[in-house]
């Protein structure tokens, strides 16, 4: 006499108890297989990243230039770009504008999200205002209307004639030129500013009345509540900013006409690489090149994940 016993919810089957493999039911399977689909275009598009990414560093020890096959140099490449001038001028003047124009903006981002987090109507219109020059920012039309704007004839500098002042050439003065792309950068701050008012709202409002009870000013407010709080937002806007700043392109090609002038004043380090690779085609140079700014990149970021354990607090 057979016994027939009832399996509780979520039992495996008698076939999987028995050491076979459980079945998967037809509709689980479905669900699977539209997961993949939807995953595919996802891995079609690793296939444009893994390759490149690994052809590059095989170039890197090649001479190569586009026309012949390569040829394995070893390290001559990374050995060359220690005796490279304008390989060390573009370096400055990346670091000079990344590290000038990243705490500036980030600055300006987060004191406009703190005027914006004060309740004003209208919020969504000036979000979207000061959002748009981050969409713009990079594009070729804004730069050559920033060259118009600091033009020897342009509005800053019609600006000043209006109080008797001669003002310089900002964009042709290797002095100023970089400042202009500088101040370009900081005015693209709409990006992070979204980011920290999204953070700003996420702050209780309880922490704010028990300081104003104890009597805490706005300023001890900001810097012993709202400064820890939205560290970890300072911190990923920080990274991100970062990584952008040393990829800087299109601003130093449109206002440089290519040349990262005027004397390689405007020459960030993806222009000169752009400049030995599709240029000079010195294509192992430039991939040479490009791991040199991705290690670059790594050491940084590096830096500042070791730096954020003692200033970024997470509410754990």
């Amino acid at each position: 006499m057979s016994v027939l016993t009832k399996q509780p919810p979520g039992a495996a089957p008698a076939a999987a108890a028995a050491g076979g493999k459980p079945r998967i039911r037809p509709s689980r399977r479905k669900k699977q297989r539209s997961g993949y689909l939807f995953l595919l275009p996802w891995f079609l598009g690793m296939l444009f990243t893994v390759i490149p990414f690994f052809a590059s560093l095989y170039l890197a020890f090649t001479d190569y230039n586009l026309f012949t096959e390569p040829n394995f140099v070893g390290l001559a490449n990374f050995q060359a770009m220690f005796e490279d001038p304008r390989l060390l001028q573009s370096l400055k003047v990346t670091f000079i504008y990344t590290f000038v124009s990243v705490p500036i903006s980030l600055a300006v981002a987060l004191l406009v999200a703190l005027v914006l987090n004060r309740g004003l109507q209208g919020l969504s219109i000036y979000r979207s205002v000061y959002y748009l020059p981050s969409l713009l920012g990079g594009s070729v039309a804004i730069v050559m209307l920033w060259r118009y704007i600091f033009g020897n004839d342009g509005i800053v500098n019609g600006f000043l004639g209006l109080f008797g002042i001669q003002g310089p050439a900002w964009v042709t003065d290797p002095q100023f030129s970089l400042s202009t792309l500088i101040v370009l950068n900081v005015w693209t701050f709409g990006s992070p500013m979204v980011i920290f008012l999204a953070g700003l709202r996420q702050v209780p409002g309880m922490y704010y009345e028990a300081a104003s009870i104890d009597g805490a000013s706005r300023w001890r407010q900001f810097r012993s509540i709202t400064l820890p709080l939205i560290s970890p937002i300072i911190f990923f806007n920080l990274i991100m900013q970062l990584i952008g700043s040393f990829q800087t392109f299109t601003q130093g090609y449109v206002m440089s006409g290519g040349t990262g002038g005027p004397a390689d004043s405007t020459l960030f380090y993806n222009l000169y690489l752009y400049q030995k690779g599709f240029t000079e085609f010195e294509m192992g140079y430039a991939s040479a090149m490009a791991w040199l700014l991705l290690m670059i990149i790594a050491i940084f970021t590096a830096i500042n994940f070791i730096a954020s354990k003692f200033w970024v607090f997470y509410d754990n």
